[in-house]
């Protein structure tokens, strides 16, 4: 005796494409390999932020300045920012694909996640790569006390 299993119910059809990148495996695929680097990435975050050091009470501009200097804590923080921007917009992009019936409406959600996610990940990039904690001629009254010796 054999059953048959309908097909599973879909918001739209697609005929299956038969060559080309598999752009939904690897989207698959991105999600578990960024979640785990993710998890290293925050809790390493956190840990270095909360509890190493004087803890919560040492988080300032100062902190996060001298973080900002450092080459390493610049990547660090730019890969984070990256990989969980990336990996929000998929997850959005998929949630698009399961929950929005009609193809217009899907693609400019679509559109707007994607656009969404390259003008936070431009800026944010920015942020880190040019930041500068005491800039050359202010007055020595609005910069922070590090800068005085500069």
């Amino acid at each position: 005796m054999s059953t048959t299993i309908e097909a599973p119910r879909s918001p739209y059809a697609r005929a299956p494409r038969k060559r080309g990148v598999n752009w939904e495996k690897w989207g698959w695929i991105y999600m578990r390999v960024s979640g785990v680097v993710l998890v290293v990435l925050i809790f390493g975050h956190l840990f270095v932020n909360l509890w190493l050091g004087e803890g919560v009470s040492a988080l300032n501009f100062a902190f996060v300045a001298g973080k900002l200097t450092n080459p390493f804590w610049m990547t660090w923080d730019v890969l984070m920012l990256w990989l969980a921007l990336i990996h929000g917009g998929n997850g959005m992009r998929t949630l698009v694909n399961d929950y929005a019936t009609k193809p217009l409406i899907r693609g400019i959600l679509k559109w707007a996640i994607f656009a969404s996610v390259a003008v936070l990940i431009i800026l944010g990039t920015l942020v880190v790569f040019t930041f500068d904690p005491c800039p050359a001629g202010q007055p020595a009254d609005l910069l922070p006390s590090f800068c005085s010796a500069l």
